[in-house]
This record gives C-alpha cells, structure tokens and sequence, in this order.
C-alpha cells in the first residue's frame, strides 16, 4: 500500500481535480487505484453501492478510478445547516447535527473513522490518492486536525501542494503555506503544482527556480488554464455557459443559502439548446420558460429566504403566463401545501406554509432516504435514473400522479393535474439525454435534444490525465505514491 496526499494553499486550489487527473492517469497506466478524502465540507453529495453518501467530487474521482463510489473514499462528510453547525455524515450515515465547538470535541472519534476506512480500502487497492480540505495552513484549525497534515503524519504519507496561479500571488502562497507548517509536516511536502497557468511558460522559469531554491522542494509541473474543462463543482456554484445555438429556452434557478447538488444543473448549463441562469440575492426572477426550484439543505429557512426575496411572488406570476416550474428535493418539498420539522431536524422544530402548488405534506423524519434509483419519466416514457439524498417524507393526493415510475412498482414526485409544476425527489435527474429531452419538450422547447453528460465528464477526465503526462512529472509522482511497485 502507498498513498499520496494532494494538499492545496488555498479552497478551490485545483485539489479534488488533481486527485481525478492522477486517478485516471494511474488507471490508464494499469494502476489499480482509488480516492481518498478523510473530511469533506460540501452540500454536494452522492449516493454510494454501499447505501450511504459521500462528497460529489469523491464520487467523480471514483469514475475516474474507473470505480463505483463507496463511503471508505470519504468516511466524513459535513453539510452545513447554518453559518456555525452542520449535518455530520460519518461512513455515509447521518450522525446528527453539531456546531463547530462539539465538532472540534468530536474530531479523536473523527479521526478513528477515518484510519479504518483509509485502512480497509488500502487493503483493496495499491495506491490510494488522498485529496486534502482547504488549507493546511489554517492556524486555528491546526489541533486535532484530520483533514491535512494530521492525517499524512498519521498514516505517514508524502504530500504534494498544488496553488492556483491564476489568482495571483502563487510564490508567496507556497512559500507562505510551507512557513507555517511544523518542521516534521515541511519535510513531508516532496514537490509543488502550480495549476491553471496561461501564457508562455518561459516567462515563469525564472520563478520556478526561485521557488525550488528557496524551499529546497521540486516543482512537479505546471498545469495550463482550461477554459473548458467542466467536472463537478465541490462548492462554488459553476456559472459557466457553452455556446448557445438560436433557439434556446430559458431556464432560471433561484440559488438558495442552503442550496445543495447545484451540480443537478450542470448537464442544463451546457446543453447548446438551454440558457441557464442563476438567480442571487436581491435580483428579480427573469422572465423564463422553466423554473427550477433547487435541493436544500435546510428546506424550511431556504422556503422563508426565497419569500423574503419576494420570489413567490414571482413564482405565481410566471405559472399565470404559462410557464413551467419542477422542484428536485427540497424544492419539490416547498411545492407542498405544508413542511414540518418535529424533530428540529434542520433548525428549529415547528411547521410551515409550503408555497401550495401541490397537494401534499412533507415531514421531516431521523431516517435518511439514500438510494439510487432508476425508471421511466412519464411524461414521454424516457428513461430516468439519479440518486435520492433526503430525510422528509411527502404524502397526498399529489403523489397519485407521479412524475417517474421507479422499478419495482415505486413511483417518484407528482405532476399537477395542469401538467405545470412537478417535483422529483431525483438528484442526477438531468443526466440521462432522454430525461433532459423529455423535460425540455415539456417546458416549450421546439425539437428539443439530449446532452451525453456522461460522454463530456469522461473526455474531460481523460483530458486531464493527458495534461498530467504533458505537462507534470511523471517519474516522480509514480515514485511517490508507490505506482512502481503496485
């Protein structure tokens, strides 16, 4: 067993797709390898073979081990529920809320989950490629710590850092990074990656001698700026659009506080046939064909922010004019005439108002619904298969016309007797081509077609592995994370 730890200077380093190049190249190379990321802090999650979730991003680096996902690849997942405490995910199970004082208390118990999954999938796979969380440099973070260096010294793995260059800043970042680490973790850092680099890479030669001389560790590669290069976004919300063909329809998702799988909307923002607009606080929603209301990790503070934002209003007006709304998650939950949290289960216990566009009710139970599923939209009969995350149960007379029959005589969501507003309890809804078609046609879109999302996601994956053997040096890094010998 060998494993090798990604580290990053700052969030949004390029950690989660460093480990996805590394993974795919080692598997290409006949490596049999997977991902590994200790502790994860994102609203975007998977459902694993397993039965239990892990972060978005670890799921994306199993494909690109060529793997189903499993919870061993991410053995601690924290969702935020509020500016100060979060849903603690502890091998793909929900173990209850905690603000951040009764989670740095629970880090030692942390850490035990995350050596044994760490250890039991080493004992599966030669080399593992273990992605960091944030910064190792952050002060207050440092005691306890099981996302970074207190992970690598405890299993005793090298550590390679990667900086964003084009933020600006990258030499005071590494160097900086490097200064503030123990003695014992500086020795552990074996190389640098300087990732999303434009220009003429002499004019950076002089720097990276620089760097080499003055901290004494090799610059493993620099990695070129990809414009467009589109994996699933750990956090941030991923605006970017690709060129748009004439005849588009308009799609528009308000972007909630708590919103969660805004990477449901990823095969939408790139299909040649949608214009997909995000919509933030204080902007009104624009005139569009479909409305998507997005999951939520707190449904019932996400339902009184979208009317703080007078955005109900908005609603009502574009169902007059004719236009089309679907829920996913907790916006199909907001569709219902009522949501109730007893248990206190994402805030404080109680009931409200749904917005009453569907007959149903919601509650929010301690039992997690985590399962992929699959079946036919009924809509047009096009296949569907995506991923159900949520602890609320939905009943009435709303669910007696689903919107996707799920094998083995289940049914999924509603579809109101106008055919203008659905829901779905379906993340990943958007990923099959038919199911994208078949809601398309529905929304008004005139020969709609279907976007291979798969397809892209796997040239993407495979075009980073090139970069690797471009661009980093390979010699090294498969002595590094022990590819020689596996």
């Amino acid at each position: 067993m060998s494993s090798l730890m990604v580290q990053g200077t700052t969030s949004d380093a390029g950690k989660s797709t460093l480990v996805s190049a590394l993974c795919r190249w080692l598997v290409r190379e006949g490596v049999a390898v997977a991902p590994f990321k200790p502790q994860n802090m994102a609203l975007n999650a998977a459902v694993t073979e397993d039965g239990g979730e892990i972060g978005r991003a670890q799921a994306v680096q199993a494909q690109a081990a060529r793997l189903q996902p499993h919870t061993d690849m991410n053995p601690i997942l924290l969702k935020p529920n509020s500016d100060v405490g979060a849903q603690v995910i502890v091998q793909g199970q929900s173990i209850g809320n905690m603000d951040a004082v009764a989670y740095h208390a629970y880090k030692p118990v942390a850490m035990q989950a995350v050596l044994a999954a760490h250890e039991r999938l080493s004992s599966r796979y030669p080399v593992i490629i273990v992605e960091g969380a944030g910064s190792p440099a952050e002060i207050n973070l440092r005691e306890g710590d099981i996302a970074n260096m207190g992970f690598a010294e405890a299993v005793d793995c090298p550590v390679i850092i990667i900086a964003d260059i084009d933020k600006g800043g990258v030499f005071a970042h590494l160097v900086g990074t490097l200064e503030l680490l123990s003695p014992s973790e500086q020795a552990r850092v074996q190389g640098f990656v300087i990732n999303r680099f434009r220009g003429d890479i002499a004019l950076l030669e002089p720097g990276l001698r620089w760097l080499e001389q003055r901290t004494g560790k090799a610059v493993l590669g620099v990695l070129p700026y990809l414009h467009d290069l589109h994996l699933e976004a750990e956090d941030a919300v991923d605006t970017r659009q690709v060129a748009k063909q004439q005849e588009c329809i308009r799609v528009v998702v308000p972007v909630l506080p708590r919103i969660s799988n805004h990477t449901d909307f990823d095969p939408l923002r790139l299909h040649p046939q949608v214009e997909l607009t995000f919509v933030g606080p204080g902007q009104p929603i624009p005139p569009a064909d479909l409305i998507i209301l997005p999951g939520s990790k707190s449904v019932a503070a996400d339902l009184a922010y979208l009317r703080s934002q007078s955005w109900d209003q908005a609603l009502q007006r574009h169902l007059r004019y004719g236009g089309k709304l679907l829920g996913i998650c907790g916006g199909f939950q907001m569709l219902g005439t009522r949501l109730a949290d007893p248990l206190g289960l994402e805030g404080t216990p109680g009931k409200m108002a749904g917005l009453g566009l569907l007959d149903m009710q919601t509650e929010l139970r301690d039992a997690k619904q985590l399962t992929n599923v699959a079946g036919t939209l009924s809509l047009a009969q096009a296949a569907v298969s995506g991923y159900e995350i949520h602890a609320g149960v939905s009943t009435g007379p709303a669910l007696q016309r689903p919107l996707v029959q799920l094998q083995g005589d289940k049914t999924d969501g509603a579809l109101s007797a106008d055919g203008q507003v659905a829901g779905t309890y379906l993340h990943g809804f958007f990923e099959q081509p038919a199911t994208q078609q078949a809601i398309l046609s529905w929304a008004g879109l005139q020969g709609a077609k279907g976007l291979d999302y798969a397809a892209l996601r796997e040239r993407d994956l495979d075009r980073l592995a090139d970069l690797v053997v471009q661009h980093l040096d390979t010699s090294k890094l498969r002595a590094l994370c022990g590819a020689d010998h596996a």
